[in-house]
């Protein structure tokens, strides 16, 4: 791209970008001067990125610019170009789960610290987007939207928002139904509709869903473990044996994994407080249901003497007064 920019509109770029260095100059007499960016604060869904960047001092990387402001086309070119150029470069990634334990801000501000700590050079200054990032001994200068007046935060801004797009793409396999590689986890109305059709997926992030699942999200697990428990005393009752609970495996998680005689029984609880929300095992569609046979087709491979024993997936589901209904069979076995 670089080589077909010429004449006037060549120049016009060399003094957007000689304007993006003025943080850079300012603090010239440092050697390695890093700029820090994040991707993914405000998802539904997915991962919060980090990226970290330290470019050589007379570095020229054209189209630069706050990732927002680029085509993905163009942020994908650049995401090679600036690990191709940088003196060193890194990604922090905090996972979903952390988020929903010690909340966006911090798990932001820890994804920021993966991202410097695991540069090869050790920074003398870090330019950030906006934050100050505790917990970490290096002199720091916030820059409110620094991502458009920094080239070193505008490179770890790429950075960290092609990465966070690219494992967005990967779930996107993993749960089609909800069209990742298309929002990246945003709460688009296409995003919103699929989370009240099919329920939150291992990635959603659960203190955010709260108005989209009506759950609140201090209690949501607690309340979740109680269904669990009853629908486990359920089939204690009716002879079954409790194998597992949320049974996990990169695919997704198994609610409930229970034996009776030869057969592995596969559970999914479902609590519905109110009918407008479906059945339980209208809850369960083919996309869930895929989902549910791909964790637990892992689990059954390592299930002792499976090669002799039968599957089956069943459905429970719980409403608001506390009655259960044990739908078996209700789906067919996928493998």
């Amino acid at each position: 791209m670089a080589r077909k920019m010429t004449g006037e509109k060549l120049e016009a770029e060399r003094r957007r970008l000689k304007a993006m260095r003025e943080y850079e100059d300012a603090y010239g007499a440092c050697t390695y001067l890093c700029g820090v960016d994040e991707a993914g604060r405000g998802p539904l869904a997915g991962p919060v990125v980090a990226g970290a960047v330290i470019l050589p001092r007379d570095c020229e990387i054209l189209y630069l610019n706050d990732s927002k402001k680029l085509s993905e086309k163009r942020r994908e070119a650049l995401f090679l170009e600036i690990q191709e150029k940088a003196v060193a470069w890194n990604v922090g990634i905090v996972s979903p789960e952390v988020i929903d334990k010690i909340n966006i801000l911090q798990a932001t501000y820890e994804a920021m610290r993966q991202a410097v700590r695991g540069l090869k050079v050790a920074p003398d200054l870090l330019l950030n987007d906006a934050v100050t990032i505790p917990d970490l001994d290096i002199s720091q200068v916030p820059i409110i939207k620094g991502d458009a007046k920094s080239v070193s935060i505008a490179a770890a801004s790429i950075l960290a928002k092609v990465t966070r797009d690219h494992m967005m793409a990967q779930y996107d396999v993993l749960f089609p139904e909800y069209g990742f590689a298309k929002h990246k986890g945003y709460g688009t109305a296409a995003h919103i509709a699929a989370i009240r059709e099919y329920g939150a997926c291992p990635i959603h992030r659960r203190t955010f869903m709260e108005k989209f699942t009506g759950e609140k999200a201090g209690n949501r697990r607690q309340v979740g473990a109680e269904y669990e428990q009853m629908a486990a005393e359920y089939l204690e009752k009716k002879g079954y044996e409790i194998l597992d609970r949320n049974w996990k495996n990169p695919f997704g998680e198994l609610d409930l994994v229970a034996r009776t005689g030869g057969v592995v029984v596969y559970c999914e609880i479902k609590y519905r407080g109110s009918s407008r929300y479906g059945t339980p095992l209208e809850a369960v569609d083919r996309h869930k249901q895929e989902r549910i046979g791909r964790a637990a087709a892992g689990h059954f491979a390592g299930y002792p003497d499976s090669g002799n024993l039968a599957c089956r997936f069943d459905v429970i589901g719980i409403d608001g007064d506390g009655k259960i209904t044990h739908i078996e069979n209700a789906f067919d076995c996928p493998f």
